[in-house]
């Protein structure tokens, strides 16, 4: 099973769309995860229309988007259970943070944002995945988005740069 993963698109505000480069790279994906910051409600169903799209509500995200989606999520899927959540505050320390919102429940990876910064990192048996941003560099050098492939019960993450 393969699964997109974005967060912290900032549509209309960062760009107007997300680069064709991400939707070259997510169409046939069996999943899409976003963790959060969408700012526009419009991403969600434009997402969902290339597959079935799971997300979590940002900072950023008021109106229609912080209306609908929840703050945090728990996806089961193929024998993993991954936490999405978006995340909060400075950017230190955001992972034990991210964490910390999960410690009730057995998770075998937690996606977030906020950071803009694409991270990859196992700690303490936890796949710690942070796709970047595909329309922002603020905290990052490049632009970025991920993707989880899932088979037998183990999270194979990449990094795609854009």
């Amino acid at each position: 099973m393969r699964i997109a993963v974005l967060s912290d698109t900032h549509i209309p505000i960062n760009a107007a769309d997300l680069p064709p480069a991400v939707y070259e790279g997510i169409t046939g994906a069996d999943m899409i995860l976003h963790a959060g910051d969408m700012v526009e409600l419009s991403v969600f169903e434009k997402l969902s229309k290339i597959a079935p799209t799971r997300a979590v509500c940002g900072n950023m995200d008021t109106g229609a988007c912080g209306a609908k989606l929840p703050k945090k999520d728990l996806i089961k899927i193929n024998g993993v259970s991954i936490g999405l959540i978006h995340g909060w505050g400075p950017p230190f320390g955001l992972i034990e943070l991210v964490k910390n919102e999960f410690k009730d429940e057995k998770v075998d990876a937690i996606v977030f944002g906020h950071s803009h910064t694409p991270i990859s990192d196992v700690k303490d048996g936890i796949l710690f995945f942070n796709p970047g941003s595909p329309t922002d560099k603020i905290f990052a050098p490049y632009n970025s988005y991920g993707m989880l492939e899932i088979e037998k019960g183990k999270i194979t993450p990449r990094i795609i740069k854009i």
